[in-house]
C-alpha cells in the first residue's frame, strides 16, 4: 500500500513538472483619477489588463541534439480595459482609443469618460462627446452638431456629417498622432 501511494505521488509529480508549450505574460495597470469640484470629489478607476501569449516551438524538433534552438513565433496580445465610474458602475472597453489626434492643423485629445469618450481641444471650452452604438460606431455630439464616427483600420477617427444644403455626407478625418 505504501509503495502504491509513493508510486502515485511520483507519477503526479513528474506529470506536473513537464515543460509548457506557451509563454504567457500578464500585466495589470491601474490608474486612479480624482477630480475635486464644487460637487465634491469624484474618483474614476481605470484597470487595464494586457496579456501576451507566445507559442514555444523548436527550430528542429525531430533532431537528436540535446540543446535545441527556439523558433520565434508571433505574439498574440489581448488588452481589456475596465473603467469604474464615480457612481460605482463598471464598463469594459475592448480597445482603448485614448490618444492625441490632429485635424486641419489643430490637435485634439480623445480620452475615456464614464459613458464613452470626450474630445477636447485648446479652443473648445465644452468637450465633444463620442458615445458607442450597437453597430461598432460612435455618435459624435457637439454643441451644434451631431454626426456618426468610427475608427478606421489605421486608428484614425473618421466623422461623417450629413449636409442638408448639398445633400451630401461630409467626411472629416482626425489622424492619430504617434
Amino acid at each position: 500500500m505504501k509503495t502504491i501511494f509513493l508510486g502515485m505521488a511520483a507519477f503526479l509529480f513528474t506529470v506536473a513538472s513537464q515543460a509548457q508549450n506557451q509563454n504567457v505574460t500578464g500585466v495589470t495597470k491601474t490608474t486612479v483619477t480624482t477630480v475635486k469640484d464644487s460637487d465634491g470629489q469624484k474618483t474614476q478607476v481605470k484597470k487595464q489588463d494586457v496579456q501576451e501569449i507566445q507559442n514555444i516551438e523548436l527550430k528542429d524538433a525531430n533532431s537528436n541534439t540535446l540543446n535545441k534552438e527556439v523558433k520565434t513565433t508571433p505574439v498574440q496580445v489581448t488588452s481589456v480595459t475596465q473603467i469604474t465610474n464615480p457612481d460605482g458602475t463598471t464598463r469594459t472597453v475592448d480597445m482603448d482609443r485614448s490618444s492625441y489626434y490632429e485635424s486641419n492643423g489643430q490637435k485634439y485629445k480623445v480620452s475615456l469618460d464614464a459613458a464613452g469618450y470626450t474630445i477636447r481641444s485648446d479652443q473648445n471650452t465644452k468637450p465633444a462627446l463620442l458615445r458607442k452604438t450597437s453597430t461598432n460606431s460612435y455618435i459624435y455630439r457637439t454643441r451644434n452638431k451631431t454626426a456618426i464616427g468610427y475608427f478606421d483600420t489605421n486608428g484614425n477617427l473618421v466623422i461623417e456629417t450629413y449636409d442638408d444644403k448639398s445633400d451630401k455626407v461630409m467626411v472629416e478625418t482626425y489622424k492619430v498622432v504617434k
